[in-house]
């Protein structure tokens, strides 16, 4: 395997981990190669918090010291990564997107890059986000908002608004973001890469920093289902610093990847999801089906549950939790967050303990009815992660606050829900609208049915190329 600095931003997860593992290219090479990505592509897209460039460069020396000493080395070996800035590092800042803990260092690291520094991968840094990881577009008045590398007045989604730009633009091969209501799937959509919102309980939130935690996952953001998997399978799995864990498998979750879908049902629920779509989307999301369908996918139609009753669900106990979270600063600083975010926090205060209660008691008995609703008989479920275009910066931004939150509003339509229900959801790039930006479409599966979801999704990517198209000006 030959290898060319010029090319080293075209490798992904594993091509990166081979090349390394083969000796094709030193990880210190692939290290410095990336942060130089990191600084000169970086601020372009406001991608970037901070460099741990140390760091970085110590692993990769590592790495190179291994393999010439004969070692085995992990499956992440060279990989270069950088995370949401909400993730843990012992003695590193952790800001969280906010002024509010702009200077907070903890003194614990967080379960998922404790695994993946074992598994040998590279943490290049912290990456931009949306202010206490609360917003769908990558707004954050602190730090400026996420740009989109197609086009940067377009929103790169948040909240996990760098790691998606990162991703997309090829600075860094993977990186891991957060899920409370679509944080993960909306930038995957937006900057046209694969991002995976795993099942509630499946990766650990030890030592990552909380909005609701019944509804919030990590989870991986790379160019292919394929790096996903591999990602998963590092991070997912029990810690006992994390009771929400203990049922959570311990899987290979590439080695179900035969790109053969004969046997695979997906269905297409009616109604709520694609009613909201545009038609370019629409017409993006049947070609992203009969792509499935050629690869021996069997496609059924089924209905959807009372989706105001699930999103207002939603909404109650993300509003509870995230303003539990929040009561003392917003007390006392209240001037320190932005207003958008503040707007968004403080109707959680007056919930009812009584609703609050209602809403977790009624969530085992709606998720079996979205599932037998929505799921049937099938293996998972198809549908919209974006129903609309990726807007503007200004759409998302000016203007009247009606009109604001009925922008966002439509960005979290087909993601929110899924939260609430707890069930894993693979968001995949399928084309391109009108603006020239990208769409994308999500299988939702069973509880911890990822192993299929991955499967399907690399299938689809075996038959297209979305996944592989690189924004401009990022070669």
């Amino acid at each position: 395997m030959s290898v060319s600095l010029d090319s080293l931003h075209a490798l992904g997860v594993i091509d990166t981990a081979e090349a390394v593992a083969s000796g094709a290219v030193s990880a210190e090479t692939v290290a410095q190669a990336a942060l130089d990505r990191l600084r000169r592509l970086g601020p372009r897209f406001n991608a970037v918090i901070a460099l741990d460039e140390a760091r970085a460069l110590e692993g990769a020396r590592a790495v190179d010291a291994a393999r010439a000493r004969g070692e085995a080395l992990g499956p992440l070996a060279g990989v270069p990564l950088a995370h949401k800035d909400l993730f843990y590092r012992a003695g590193r800042i952790c800001a969280g997107g906010s002024l509010i803990r702009r200077d907070f260092v903890p003194d614990v690291t967080s379960a998922a890059l404790e695994r993946l520094d074992g598994a040998g991968a590279l943490d290049l840094g912290r990456l931009h986000l949306a202010e206490f990881a609360l917003s769908p577009t990558g707004f954050n008045a602190h730090d400026e908002h996420g740009r989109n590398p197609w086009k940067p007045d377009y929103c790169s989604g948040g909240s996990s608004s760098g790691s998606g730009a990162a991703v997309a633009g090829r600075l860094v091969c993977g990186a891991l973001g957060s899920d409370t209501g679509g944080s993960i799937r909306h930038p995957a959509a937006m900057c046209g890469i694969t991002g995976l919102k795993p099942t509630h309980g499946l990766v650990p939130m030890f030592g990552a920093m909380p909005l609701a935690p019944s509804l919030d996952t990590l989870g991986p953001l790379a160019r292919s289902a394929r790096d996903a998997a591999r990602l998963l399978s590092v991070i997912a799995g029990p810690d006992p610093r994390d009771g929400s864990t203990l049922a959570a498998p311990v899987r290979d979750y590439e080695a179900g990847l035969s790109g053969d879908l004969r046997g695979v049902t997906i269905a297409v629920p009616d109604g709520y999801y694609r009613e909201a779509a545009t038609p370019d989307v629409l017409a993006l999301l049947d070609e992203s089906l009969a792509a499935l369908k050629d690869r021996g996918a069997r496609i059924i139609e089924t209905a959807v549950p009372d989706m105001p009753l699930l999103n207002a669900m939603m909404q109650l106990v993300m509003g509870v939790e995230g303003a539990t979270l929040h009561r003392r600063w917003l007390a006392e600083r209240p001037q320190d967050y932005g207003a958008q975010i503040r707007a968004r926090l403080l109707p959680g205060l007056a919930y009812p303990a009584t609703r609050y209660a209602e809403a977790l008691m009624l969530r085992a008995k709606l998720t079996q009815g979205w599932l037998t609703a929505a799921m049937g008989e099938a293996d998972m479920v198809h549908i919209p992660t974006l129903a609309v275009p990726v807007p503007t910066i200004a759409e998302t931004t000016e203007g009247a606050p009606a009109d604001i939150a009925a922008a966002i509003a439509r960005l979290t339509h087909c993601t929110r829900a899924i939260n609430y229900l707890g069930l894993p959801s693979l968001s995949l790039p399928c084309g391109f609208t009108a603006n020239g930006m990208p769409a994308a479409f999500q299988l939702v599966g069973q509880p911890f049915g990822e192993e299929a979801l991955l499967k399907a999704g690399d299938a689809y990517q075996r038959a297209t190329s979305f996944h592989l198209r690189l924004p401009p000006g990022c070669a």
